[in-house]
């Protein structure tokens, strides 16, 4: 029986257990241990024991390299064994819960296949069974192949390398003289509880990007798989998190940090009424509008009712880009980044990417550039409009301010302010189309609909024909970073298929579990709101705690975390 007890990003902790014995994982299987679990070696070859089971894992199996076809799994007491490479579309049977395959080796000093390979093998094995490859960890790289979804670990290459006087430690390999095999093991344990640590505080793509520089090889690996495997990671990166940090180039190439682009290209449409962009500088605490620098910022912008015209746009990195109202919103909530003053070239390109999209999209008249030094990173980007700069010195000083506010004032002497109510309307749509998708932000937000609240404390509402009275739909907080819907607000997704998860027919008395899950959205990421379904009726609302697909093949654990569910 396998239960997840907790995730980060692919990577991911489980209990395993069968026949009143059990384990956790990530897990090192340690050659010639004695017990039930390990990897006993004789003149046959290797042997594994899960839990008492046993399976001999060298014999020689087809596979899809040498015999042109789909390999086939030999299953014994529930182990399955694999060798690659794989097409990613081989079968395993159904009382197989567990994947080993025993030539990780193969794939060693070749960061494609490895890629490749670990994708595949995640694939054919599911959520819902442990993957175990042999042959291949050491202590540089094991962050990276649990991050990339490998479950178990063998000590075997280890073990060789110390044999042949090659020291093993987080940072790379040493080569010396003598018998380093224990200590290597040594070190596997050491980094194994690193591992364990980040993977629990959800933060284990830190100490990928940290241990990714141990080796050629290593760098390699990352930045094809975060190129390539874009979508394996982001399935699983959720929408909502803890504070992480950007230190080094390929951390700006995060699946959550390319996903916020993509969202905003594909999902975000800045108020239409809004005809004054301001550019402002980021803030090292987070959301923004909490630091002093911004409440400064606030404080020369809402001076008088043309604010509502203002579009205020935080340019930074490794975002590019972020809108105000989605300064509360994951990941623009959570990162850390050091602040130097020097813009590598993939920060800049995404910055201007992102303006020159939101330009087009908006309706801008004109720009007031409140950047000071970092005016270069917007320059040429507005045409013919003409843009208005502000800072002397600091962005912060009197005098700074003081031309921020009569600037805003200049800029909008001519145009018509906009009423708050409208200004408010608008401004949550956008937000909601960023979060589910235009379409379903027009749909929420319809004639009768409308928000109180000051940002980012908004609650949507909606007045019932012939003034009978009005019901909520949801509310934003920055404790959640998103909208958050009631009942009402859910009905309106379920009826456009967004984010549904279909049930079956059983009375919803808390969070929903994993094994009542018929159908999901495979579009949810953990941290959406989740729709839950059963024969077209909404039975609850609530937060995915998995992944759609991940729903569908687990057994255990909760789905979804309900806030409001179906009474009666």
């Amino acid at each position: 029986m396998l239960d997840v007890i907790c995730r980060s990003q692919r990577g991911r902790a489980c209990n395993y257990g069968r026949e009143g014995a059990a384990l956790r994982t990530p897990l090192l299987l340690k050659t010639g241990a004695e017990g039930v679990t390990g990897v006993v070696l004789d003149g046959r070859g290797r042997t594994v024991r899960i839990l008492g089971a046993e399976v001999s894992v060298d014999p020689k199996c087809k596979t899809s390299a040498n015999s042109g076809v789909s390999a086939e799994a030999r299953t014994k007491d529930g182990i399955s064994v694999l060798r690659f490479p794989l097409r990613g579309d081989e079968v395993l049977p159904d009382d197989s819960e567990v994947l080993i395959i025993p030539n990780g080796f193969d794939l060693k000093e070749d960061f494609r296949a490895l890629c490749d390979q670990m994708v595949k093998a995640r694939e054919v094995a599911g959520f819902g069974r442990l993957l175990g490859v042999l042959g291949l960890a050491e202590p540089a790289d094991l962050a990276l192949l649990i991050y990339m979804g490998v479950d178990i670990v063998d000590d075997g290459w280890c073990r060789a390398a110390g044999t042949c006087g090659m020291k093993l430690i987080s940072e790379g390999r040493i080569e010396s003289k003598g018998d380093f095999s224990e200590e290597n093991v040594r070190a596997m344990e050491e980094e194994l509880s690193k591992v364990d640590a980040f993977l629990g505080a959800g933060r284990l793509r830190e100490l990928v990007d940290q241990r990714s520089f141990s080796s050629p090889v290593e760098v390699a690996a990352l930045r094809v798989f975060d190129a390539e495997g874009y979508a394996y990671q982001e399935e699983c990166f959720p929408t909502v998190g803890t504070r992480f940090s950007c230190n080094t180039v390929q951390a700006l190439r995060r699946p959550d940090i390319v996903r916020y682009e993509r969202m905003m290209a594909e999902r975000y449409v800045p108020p239409e009424h809004k005809r004054i962009l301001l550019l402002l500088p980021c803030s090292a605490k987070k959301p923004y509008h909490t630091s002093k620098t911004h409440k400064l910022f606030a404080s020369a912008i809402h001076t008088a009712p043309h604010d509502t015209l203002v579009h205020e746009v935080i340019v930074t990195s490794p975002l590019g880009a972020v809108p105000r109202e989605l300064d509360a919103m994951y990941p623009a909530n959570s990162y850390d980044i050091p602040v130097t003053g020097e813009w590598k070239p993939e920060e800049k390109e995404r910055i201007r990417r992102m303006l020159k999209d939101l330009v087009s999209k908006g309706h801008y008249e004109k720009v007031v550039c409140h950047l000071g030094e970092d005016r270069e990173l917007v320059e040429g980007l507005f045409g013919d409009t003409e843009v208005i700069d502000t800072v002397v010195g600091d962005p912060v000083s009197p005098k700074s301010l003081e031309n921020l506010d009569k600037a805003l004032r200049s800029a909008a002497a001519d145009m018509e302010p906009v009423d708050y109510m409208i200004d408010r309307k608008e401004t949550i749509r956008s937000a909601l189309g960023f979060q589910f998708g235009r379409d379903v932000a027009d749909a929420i937000m319809d004639g009768s609909t409308y928000g109180v609240g000051r940002f980012p404390y908004w609650k949507i509402f909606r007045d019932l024909p012939e003034g009978k009275g009005r019901i909520q739909l949801g509310m934003m907080s920055p404790e959640r970073g998103m909208f958050s819907l009631t009942m009402d607000g859910a009905r309106i997704l379920a009826g456009m298929g967004r984010n549904t998860v279909q049930i079956q027919d059983f009375p919803l008395k808390g969070s929903l579990f994993a094994v009542g899950v018929e159908k999901a959205d495979p579009s949810l990421r953990i941290g959406d709101e989740a729709v839950i379904v059963c024969n077209g009726d909404v039975r609850g609302v609530g937060v995915a705690a998995m992944c759609g697909r991940e729903m569908e093949q687990l057994k255990r654990g909760i789905a979804v975390k309900t806030r409001h569910k179906l009474e009666g």
